[in-house]
């Protein structure tokens, strides 16, 4: 038997986005039906949605790890283990936790000095986004909509993500709710709130502006009236691992930047179009 996992199944992209990163990418052999980041991860098996699985998929592949993220895959890893499997399942909800999850998960596959370089070159690039947002001339107010119907808002990690890239969440008491009923906000207090800018990531479905713009008494809110209103693709933003740390909060930032008529420094600009009609996401 080999001394750490071989033979690793991921259900949720960031794993799966963190073990490439640590150049162990050949130790998955199953991921999620939603990976997107990186590329060449999107040739592996797809055994999984997010709350849902197929488990002979998962047997054929013979894992002897499975890693899987929060309660939302509470009964996956449930029947995983009743199958025998050994299984993972991270929680994490801010900043500091996804740096901590990537050094554990280093831990697990044994390659914990890379695993705490990647995590020091997150921070890093963190920072960076911080001295930038520094030189802004005030931190204008953000709305971020993780979803639509009903309204759910301030996941604790892209709240903290705003912050770092110059903005002030509109609801910062959210952060400290992890489930996402806890996070359900009205459309009046929104509007009563009156942010300079929407930023919406509908997790699987496309966001729709003008349906943003057009809810009632929208049409009184700065960022409506401005067409401050943007999407983000959840891959880069939801996915509590590098690509919200780096692709995620770079876009924030040029966005915000840009609302308030400044660019951005390129060492640090996304690179991915913010038009979303400019072709497909770049792995």
């Amino acid at each position: 038997m080999s001394r750490y996992p071989r033979r690793i199944v991921c259900l949720t992209e960031e794993t799966t986005e963190t073990l490439y990163a640590l150049d162990a990418g050949d130790l998955v052999v199953g991921v999620s039906g939603y990976t997107v980041r990186p590329r060449e991860a999107r040739r592996k098996p797809r055994v999984s949605a997010f709350i849902n699985a197929n488990f002979d998929k998962i047997a054929a592949l013979e894992p002897d790890l499975v890693l899987a993220f929060s309660d939302l895959q509470a009964d996956l890893s449930a029947e995983l283990i009743r199958r025998g499997y050994p299984v993972v399942t991270f929680n994490q909800r801010s900043v500091d936790e996804i740096l901590q999850m990537i050094r554990m998960l280093g831990g697990l596959i044994g390659r914990e000095e890379r695993a705490d370089h990647l995590a020091r070159h997150l921070e890093g690039g963190l920072a960076a986004i911080r001295h930038s947002a520094e030189r802004l001339p005030r931190r204008p107010s953000v709305f971020f909509e993780e979803w639509d119907d009903p309204l759910i808002s301030g996941i604790r990690w892209v709240e903290e993500l705003v912050e770092v890239a110059g903005g002030a969440p509109i609801f910062p008491h959210l952060r400290r709710a992890a489930l996402a009923k806890a996070r359900i906000v009205a459309p009046e207090d929104v509007r009563r709130a009156a942010p300079e800018l929407i930023l919406a990531s509908w997790c699987g479905k496309k966001v729709q502006k003008a349906r943003i713009a057009g809810r009632p008494g929208w049409d009184e809110i700065p960022a409506v009236r401005s067409g401050q209103i943007h999407e983000i693709k959840s891959t880069y933003i939801l996915q509590p691992g590098p690509a919200s740390l780096t692709e995620g909060v770079r876009q924030v930032h040029l966005l915000i930047a840009r609302s308030q008529g400044l660019d951005i420094d390129p060492a640090i600009a996304p690179a991915a179009s913010l038009d979303p009609a400019a072709g497909p996401i770049p792995g």
